[in-house]
């Protein structure tokens, strides 16, 4: 193979737009797939990407924009988990289980009984391939501020994560770091609307931290190799979809989930050699 051949999908327009969205998905999700990954909240951003679907077709409807529309839906599963969590003694997992499940049907029920032009695949799986200038922008003012906010106080949301009474003895606010957390994962959700779509979602706020946690063991290392493991996986899931014929979206999360069996693999070979050598 030549090399302008493997320079082809960086010539055309629609290629570019795909390079540029899915980096600007691949950062805040992936420092969020961190916190998710120490807080065990990985059903939480499954609940939200499923929940949201309610809120894109009534925006729809009221000819509203669809990320308001999203991001109001996924907020409303988040709180709703939230509340029945605190007053009721079924276990968190249960409650989101039955939360984005009845949203999700709410949302199948309202899409095939109204005359809509939106596309069921384009929301589910995404639409990257043909994203829009209006897309890129949204998207960026999305994903820039919830990055540099992940970025900036990490800190505070990773003694959250690990330890709330820590948290709240260092007199931080324990209800906002809460709420704040939520409102980054609703934010990320709505970002990746356009790139990956709500069912690839989660694995962009899950695997990259999941692989980090299973190579380094500080946090601070977690979240930029998760921001590196997001972004690589990302552009040669773009760039290899355009010479197989397959749908970006999912190359990419394939990618993603390869690298993360290599990485359980590297980890198991460790601890195996560890013990190995304990016992000698």
């Amino acid at each position: 193979m030549q090399w302008v051949d493997l320079m082809l999908p960086f010539q055309f327009g629609f290629m570019q737009k795909a390079f540029v969205i899915g980096i600007m998905v691949a950062i805040p999700t992936a420092l969020l797939s961190c916190f998710l990954v120490m807080k065990g909240w990985a059903l939480m951003g499954d609940a939200v990407s499923h929940a949201i679907l309610p809120g894109v077709v009534l925006a729809y409807i009221f000819g509203l924009p669809l990320l308001i529309g999203a991001f109001l839906a996924g907020m409303l599963c988040a709180l709703m988990t939230g509340f029945l969590t605190t007053n009721s003694r079924i276990k968190q997992d249960t409650v989101m289980g039955v939360v984005f499940s009845g949203m999700f049907g709410v949302g199948i029920v309202l899409y095939v009984s109204v005359r809509t032009d939106l596309h069921l695949d384009h929301i589910l799986f995404g639409h990257l391939l043909g994203v829009s200038d209006d897309d890129l922008w949204l998207t960026a003012m999305i994903a820039i501020p919830v990055s540099l906010v992940l970025m900036l106080k990490w800190k505070d949301f990773m003694l959250h994560s690990f330890d709330e009474m820590q948290a709240k003895a260092s007199g931080l606010s324990v209800m906002i770091l809460h709420y704040g957390l939520l409102t980054m994962i609703s934010l990320g959700v709505v970002a990746t609307l356009s790139a990956t779509g709500l069912i690839l979602a989660i694995g962009l706020l899950i695997t990259p931290g999941a692989i980090a946690f299973l190579l380094v063991r500080r946090f601070s290392h977690m979240l930029w190799l998760s921001v590196v493991i997001s972004i690589s996986a990302m552009v040669i899931g773009i760039y290899v979809s355009f010479f197989i014929n397959s749908a970006p979206a999912p190359t990419v999360i394939l990618i993603l989930t390869f690298w993360f069996i290599l990485a359980f693999g590297y980890r198991m070979a460790r601890l195996n050699l560890a013990t190995g050598q304990a016992e000698s």
